[in-house]
């Protein structure tokens, strides 16, 4: 029997409930992982909430985690029991000391790496990797808005675009977080809620606006971020936690300049195992390196899931959040 964590219906994070399931022994291509430390993300609050629809119910919440492999599959070759491994999944179910995941969706950990680390780092460092090195290839000299710069994805982007010779504007909610995003290299803070945003980003470029806008906010901040975009920038919008940016008009990335806009996806960008193993080794070489420090919030206890699903939604946290069955 193995604890996890499932939800039954959808809504707040009281529907999750602890629960001791068993399971089947590893089939083909599968592994068997014990993990050591369980990553929180925003994505796991749009399942839970029914925001995102799961692929059935009940299910266990989660798509990254950094343990053990306990058991083997047949025809798995690439790994041995006892290797230290860290992972994002196709599908959800980390949320639990053991569980069951494709071999190809596992990559082997570093032993300069610790489990909490990778567990804080995988999900939001992959697509930290994919938007500063794929969707937009931010180079020197680049100018770059960062919204939500001291959240677990913002720091990230912070202290890798400023390694590669950019300069970061971040914004953020409160001067706590300024100080954060101002430490992990945010050249110019703005503080949303209390400033014009677009405003500000045109005033600190002299009018010469970004290159790339990374918007993991949504709503609130949208269409403002258009607005802070030089012609053919380019407008990312990887996440959405303060709901859903409804009704875009394809019509303003005309007139605001012959803009691009993006909607890009850490499942696309690690379909290919190939793709998945690259941009793991380019993540734990500046991870190595010194370049970019994991922002590792708070560990907290399996059990105290409901806890920190609270905290995350009310947007309480900076850094990430890990989770120790």
């Amino acid at each position: 029997m193995t604890k996890t964590v499932r939800v039954h219906e959808v809504g707040g994070p009281e529907v999750m409930r602890i629960e001791d399931i068993e399971l089947p022994p590893p089939g083909r291509g599968e592994v068997l992982v014990r993990n050591h430390a369980i990553g929180v993300n925003f994505i796991d609050i749009y399942f839970r909430s029914g925001a995102y629809a799961a692929p059935s119910l009940p299910f266990t919440p989660g798509n990254e985690a950094a343990g053990e492999v306990i058991a083997l599959g047949k025809g798995v070759k690439d790994f041995k029991l006892g290797d230290r491994v860290v992972y994002y999944a196709r599908t959800m179910g980390s949320y639990a000391e053991e569980r069951l995941i494709e071999a190809d969706r596992l990559v082997k950990l570093p032993k300069s790496i610790s489990y909490e680390t990778a567990a804080a780092m995988m999900l939001k460092g992959l697509t930290a990797q994919y938007l500063l090195r794929r969707t937009f290839r931010v180079k020197t000299d680049d100018t770059i808005l960062v919204h939500a710069a001291a959240g677990g994805v913002g720091l990230i982007l912070c202290q890798w675009a400023k390694a590669l010779g950019a300069t970061v504007i971040g914004t953020v909610g409160s001067p706590e977080k300024a100080k954060l995003a101002k430490k992990a290299g945010a050249k110019h803070i703005i503080l949303y809620r209390e400033e014009d945003f677009a405003a500000r980003v045109k005033e600190i470029t002299k009018g010469k606006l970004c290159d790339v806008v990374y918007d993991g906010v949504g709503k609130t901040t949208f269409p403002a971020s258009l607005d802070c975009l030089r012609p053919f920038g380019m407008f990312v919008s990887f996440g959405s936690a303060s709901g859903q940016i409804e009704a875009f008009n394809l019509g303003l990335l005309s007139t605001k300049g012959s803009l691009y806009a993006t909607r890009p996806s850490l499942h696309t960008y690690t379909a290919k195992r190939e793709d998945l193993e690259k941009m793991a080794r380019e993540l734990f070489r500046v991870v190595a390196s010194g370049d970019v420090k994991i922002p590792l919030h708070r560990t907290m206890p399996l059990d105290e899931v409901v806890t920190a699903h609270r905290a995350l939604e009310g947007r309480e946290t900076t850094g990430a959040t890990v989770l120790i069955p």
